[in-house]
């Protein structure tokens, strides 16, 4: 399968691969160059709306990385998650129909009640 680059050149789509996450989907792509050196494209979409309209659009943003980045890019992105695992206070999230509310177990201001009692 060819696609087409901003640029209007075909590249070959070798493998793809999609990750819904909430309200994101995540694309990993490896696509082949002229010369057939594979690269990987991350793409992040995100569904929205513009405010008075009931047709949404996606939101994308793309990243290209190439073979030679690999062990660099993984080693930056293993340490990244390993820092929050060892250092994100932990958070309950509570869906309710009208959307998502997070809170922290650590953070006072999240409890807050507005019918004037206590919690």
């Amino acid at each position: 399968m060819q696609e087409q680059d901003n640029n209007g050149n075909a590249r070959e789509l070798i493998f793809s691969k999609s990750v819904k996450a909430g309200k994101r989907t995540y694309f990993f792509d490896v696509k082949a160059t002229r010369a057939n050196e594979y690269y990987l494209t991350i793409t992040e979409s995100k569904k929205k709306f513009n405010q008075g309209e009931e047709k949404p659009f996606f939101e994308k943003h793309k990243i290209f990385l190439y073979k030679e980045d690999f062990e660099k890019f993984m080693d930056g992105i293993n340490e990244a998650v390993e820092h929050i695992k060892a250092n994100q206070p932990e958070i309950t999230r509570n869906f309710s129909g009208d959307g998502d509310e997070t809170k922290s177990e650590n953070n006072p201001y999240t409890d807050i009640s507005f019918d004037g009692g206590e919690k």
